[in-house]
C-alpha cells in the first residue's frame, strides 16, 4: 500500500502527478535520493492495468523487459507473456515495494506559477498544494477517441471504447463491428472471433510484426540490434515517430503472429477505412488492400533487418522467408448495412488523446504535445515522463521508463542543489 503523507503539509519539494508506474518510478528514485515528494493520482495507483484492459489481455511484450526500478520480472518464463491478473499481481508488488507517498483519489485541476515564480502552484480536489519542481507522469492516453457518427447510430445498438471492453459475453448476441486493427483492435477482433462471434473489422494503416523468427522472438531480436536503446533524436523519423501506430502482434497462448488476412479466410469480414454513416450504410474508403499490403510490407522489412544483423554477425539461426499473403481481397466493399450484416455493438478501437489543458505553462505546441528533451522542458523544474517516446521506445513501457526516470531524478536533484546553494553564495558575497 503507498504511505499516506506523514505530515500535513502542504508545499512538497516535488509533486508527481499520476500515480501509473511512471509516477511510482519517479517516487522510487527521489527516494533513493532522500528528496522529499508528493505522488497525486486522481484514482489508484496503477489502476489503468486493473480497470482498462479486457479478461483475455495480455503482455505482447515478453516478461523479461518488465524491468521497473528495483523491481524486474524475477518469474520463471522470461520469454513468456503475463497474462491481466499475472501481470496486476506484479504491479502490486511494485506498489509495495515503492511506498510512495500518495495521495488517491485526488485529481489535479490545474498547474501553475501564476503569483510565485520560484514555486509552482498546484490546485487539486483535496485543496492548494505548491512544489519547487513537478513532474507530470499521468501519461499520454487521456480521452479516448470516439467520431461523432457514433451519435447516429441507432439507438439499438451498444457501443463500447476499447478501454470498456471486458469480454464477448459482455455484448448482446449477433455481430460486432471493430473499428481499429493498431494493437487493442487487433487483439479484440481476435478475441471475439476466437469465442465464435461474427466479427466486421474497419481497418486502418496499423503495421504488424512477427512474434517469432529465426528462432528467436523478433523483440530479442530487435533488443541484439539495439534497437531498444536508440534515442529519438536517432530515429530516422526522429520526433515523427511519436504519431505511429504500435505494430500488432500478441502473446495469448504463448506468443504469435495475427494474421487479418487468415482471419478473413475463417470468416471475419474485413473493410478499408470507416469514414461515415449514411441512414443504415457504414461507409469504407476503398483502401482495404492498401491497409494489408503495408501491415505486411513492415512485417516483411523488420525480418529482413533481422536477416542483415543474422548474416553480418555470423549468427548460427533457422532460415527465415518472407511472408507470403494467404488471402486477397476480391473487392472493395464501400458500404455495409447494420441491419442485413446483423450489427449489434460496436467497438471503438482507435485510441485515445493526449489532455494537457491542466498545465498552465508555454510548454506546448500546436496539437497540445509537450515540448522536451528526455522529458525536461523549457520551463525550469517541468518536467513528463512516461509519454511514448519520450527517450526512447521504451519510455511509455515497463521496459524504459525506469532509465528515463533515473535520467530526471538527476535533472530534479541538480536543480534543487541550485536552488539550495544561492542563499548561500550570496551570504558569501555580502
Amino acid at each position: 500500500m503507498p504511505h499516506m503523507p506523514t505530515t500535513s503539509s502542504t508545499h512538497y519539494s516535488i509533486i508527481i502527478v499520476g500515480g501509473g508506474q511512471a509516477g511510482l518510478a519517479m517516487s522510487h528514485c527521489l527516494q533513493q535520493r532522500a528528496i522529499d515528494h508528493l505522488v497525486i493520482e486522481k484514482r489508484s495507483l496503477v489502476h489503468t492495468w486493473r480497470t482498462q484492459r479486457w479478461d483475455s489481455f495480455c503482455l505482447v511484450t515478453p516478461n523479461w523487459q518488465c524491468n521497473l526500478p528495483g523491481w524486474s520480472y524475477t518469474g520463471s518464463d522470461p520469454h513468456g507473456f503475463m497474462v491481466k491478473d499475472e501481470l496486476n499481481a506484479w504491479l502490486a508488488g511494485f506498489v509495495e515495494q515503492v511506498q510512495a507517498p500518495a495521495l488517491e483519489g485526488v485529481s489535479v485541476d490545474k498547474v501553475s506559477r501564476a503569483g510565485e515564480a520560484d514555486r509552482f502552484t498546484v490546485e487539486t480536489s483535496a485543496g492548494r498544494f505548491t512544489a519547487d519542481q513537478v513532474v507530470v507522469a499521468s501519461g499520454g492516453y487521456h480521452k479516448p477517441v470516439v467520431p461523432r457518427m457514433a451519435e447516429r447510430l441507432p439507438s439499438s445498438v451498444v457501443q463500447y471504447h476499447s478501454a470498456q471492453y471486458r469480454n464477448p459475453a459482455q455484448l448482446p448476441e449477433g455481430a460486432v463491428l471493430v473499428v481499429g486493427c493498431g494493437q487493442s483492435g487487433a487483439q479484440i477482433a481476435e478475441d471475439l472471433h476466437l469465442a465464435g462471434r461474427k466479427v466486421f473489422l474497419a481497418t486502418g494503416n496499423a503495421p504488424r510484426c512477427a512474434r517469432f523468427y529465426r528462432g528467436k522472438d523478433v523483440v530479442d531480436w530487435l533488443a541484439d540490434m539495439n534497437y531498444y536503446d536508440m534515442p529519438v533524436t536517432e530515429h530516422p523519423l526522429r520526433e515523427g515517430v511519436r504519431d505511429n501506430t504500435n505494430h500488432y502482434v500478441t502473446g495469448r497462448d504463448g506468443g504469435r503472429d495475427i494474421d487479418l488476412r487468415r482471419f478473413a479466410l475463417e470468416g471475419m469480414e474485413l473493410y478499408g477505412l470507416l469514414t461515415g454513416l449514411d441512414g443504415d450504410l457504414l461507409q469504407f474508403q476503398p483502401n482495404l488492400r492498401e491497409h494489408l499490403d503495408h501491415a505486411d510490407q513492415v512485417f516483411n522489412s523488420i525480418n529482413a533487418s533481422i536477416d542483415k544483423f543474422i548474416a553480418g554477425n555470423g549468427i548460427d539461426a533457422p532460415p527465415g522467408v518472407p511472408y507470403v499473403p494467404v488471402w486477397e481481397p476480391a473487392e472493395e466493399r464501400a458500404t455495409l448495412s447494420l441491419r442485413a450484416s446483423g450489427i449489434t455493438s460496436v467497438l471503438w478501437c482507435i485510441g485515445f488523446l493526449p489532455d494537457f489543458a491542466w498545465v498552465d505553462a508555454p510548454v506546448f505546441n500546436g496539437r497540445g504535445e509537450p515540448m522536451h528533451l528526455r522529458g525536461v522542458t523549457q520551463q525550469a523544474g517541468l518536467y513528463f515522463l512516461g509519454l511514448p517516446w519520450l527517450h526512447t521506445w521504451g519510455s511509455g513501457r515497463f521496459s524504459g521508463v525506469a532509465r528515463d526516470a533515473l535520467y530526471l531524478a538527476e535533472q530534479i536533484e541538480a536543480l534543487q542543489r541550485g536552488r539550495a546553494s544561492t542563499p548561500l553564495a550570496a551570504e558569501a558575497l555580502a
